[in-house]
């Protein structure tokens, strides 16, 4: 430090100017932290807030094969897969009746807050058989199945699966559709059913050769023909073909 003569020796400390630097400078980094502390928590509290849902809902276009999805972002159920680009496969997350994706106003729904289950899951994926879930009751799944069944809502037929299935905690509940194959899903029974959002699943073929799988609440399979109906028209929507 300098220090300024008196008569009576150098006891008058002035202080160096670059200490006053090196304070300004300490504040200013504190200051400038404390800021990104904030913005941080802000952002990390909506980060937490979301539990991994966007209400972002921007278009994007994912290519599996020769299909192209254009789906919003807040349709899309992981967040490293919400990008345009190429996928091996894509899972989705939507509200029925609505057929929407996350939103400020759904989240309770998402959040699964109310007694009520209300979400359906869907994945699009390379097909790996030659006939959906209906295509199959026929020829494999009629083999399997231990009659007779127990009557279902809606005209619908629950059997029981045979020991030698391998489906296990499963049922799989049919209904006939005039002209058609009949619908064919597959439910899990028991406790395991209990536990789980969407019990019941069924697979369909949609685009160029790509499936669909989606998972719904038992509760549904009283509203099986417009559940149906419904998943199909999202699909035909959202689905173009060629990159």
């Amino acid at each position: 430090m300098k220090q300024a003569a008196t008569a009576d020796g150098p006891d008058i400390t002035v202080v160096d100017s670059r200490l006053m630097k090196r304070v300004f400078y300490a504040f200013a980094a504190l200051a400038l932290l404390s800021v990104a502390i904030s913005l941080g928590g802000k952002w990390l509290g909506r980060s937490i807030a979301m539990g991994g849902y966007t209400d972002d809902a921007t278009v994007r276009k994912v290519v599996i094969g020769n299909n192209v999805i254009a789906v919003p972002a807040n349709f899309i159920r992981f967040d490293q897969a919400r990008h345009d680009g190429t996928a091996s496969r894509l899972d989705l997350y939507l509200r029925y009746p609505q057929m929407d994706g996350y939103s400020q106003a759904a989240r309770d729904d998402f959040n699964h807050m109310g007694q009520a289950r209300n979400i359906l899951f869907l994945t699009f994926e390379p097909q790996m058989m030659s006939r959906d879930m209906s295509g199959r009751f026929a020829p494999i799944y009629s083999a399997l199945i231990v009659q007779p069944g127990t009557a279902g809502p809606s005209g619908t037929t629950f059997y029981g699966f045979n020991e030698k299935s391998g489906y296990l905690n499963e049922v799989l509940v049919v209904a006939n559709r005039p002209g058609k194959d009949p619908f064919v899903a597959r439910c899990l029974s028991g406790p395991s059913a209990e536990q789980s959002l969407a019990p019941c699943e069924r697979d369909i073929q949609v685009g160029e050769d790509l499936s669909l799988t989606y998972r719904f609440p038992r509760e549904f399979l009283g509203d099986w023909q417009a559940l149906d109906a419904a998943i199909a028209a999202e699909a035909s929507r959202i689905l173009k073909k060629g990159r």
